[in-house]
C-alpha cells in the first residue's frame, strides 16, 4: 500500500474518532506538535528502526509526549506502534492537519515579500483574499521574507503560485530580450 493511502486512512480514522469524542481541537494541537517533532532526525530513525520493538517505542511515546498529549492521541500512537505504522508518523500527522483544515474550511496561504509587511498591508491582503472568493473566510497566512525578490510578493495557496515580484518581472524581460524579436536582419 502506498504511503499516501496509509497516511490518508490513518489520519481520517483519527479525525473521525476525535470528532465523535469531542476532542478534535485537542487532537489537532497534538498532531501539530507531532508534525513538528517528526522533523527531528533522531526521532525519525527511532520510529523507522525495525530493531526497536513496539513496546519500547510505546514507552518512549509516553515518556516524551505523555504529559502534553490527550489520552486519545497517545492511544492512537500505541496503535500505530502495534501495527508497525509508527514510521509513517510524519506523513500521518501532515495528512491529519490537511484533513482538519479541509473540514474546518481553512485556507493556508504563504506570502513571501522582499521586506516585512506592515500591519495595514497585511490586513489589506487578508481582505482582498477573502473578498476575491478564491479562498475561504478562514485564512491561515504564513509570511516569509526573501530579499532576492527585490520588491513585490509571491503568493502560494491550493498548489497555486502567483509571482508578482520584481525579480520575476526582470526575468520575464530578460527572456523577451533574449528572443531578440526587434533586431532587423540584413
Amino acid at each position: 500500500m502506498s504511503v499516501t493511502k496509509i497516511a490518508t486512512r490513518y489520519a481520517k480514522s483519527l479525525l473521525e474518532l476525535a470528532s465523535e469524542q469531542g476532542k478534535l481541537e485537542k487532537v489537532h494541537e497534538d498532531m501539530k506538535m507531532l508534525q513538528a517533532a517528526a522533523h527531528n532526525a533522531d526521532l525519525k530513525l527511532f520510529l523507522k528502526s525495525p530493531v526497536i520493538p513496539a513496546d519500547k517505542k510505546i514507552a518512549a511515546f509516553k515518556a516524551i509526549f505523555g504529559p502534553k498529549m490527550d489520552e486519545l492521541t497517545l492511544a492512537y500512537m500505541n496503535l500505530l506502534a502495534n501495527k508497525g505504522r509508527e514510521g509513517y508518523l510524519q506523513e500521518i500527522s501532515n495528512e491529519f492537519v490537511n484533513q482538519y483544515k479541509f473540514l474546518k474550511k481553512i485556507t493556508s496561504v504563504k506570502v513571501t515579500t522582499a521586506a516585512p509587511m506592515t500591519e495595514d498591508l497585511f490586513n489589506d491582503l487578508r481582505l482582498k483574499l477573502t473578498s476575491s472568493g478564491v479562498t475561504t473566510a478562514n485564512l491561515e497566512i504564513e509570511t516569509a521574507i526573501d530579499p532576492s525578490l527585490i520588491g513585490g510578493f509571491v503568493l502560494e495557496f491550493d498548489n497555486k503560485r502567483y509571482d508578482a515580484s520584481v525579480s520575476h518581472k526582470l526575468e520575464e524581460l530578460k527572456a523577451q530580450f533574449s528572443k531578440n524579436l526587434y533586431v532587423k536582419e540584413f
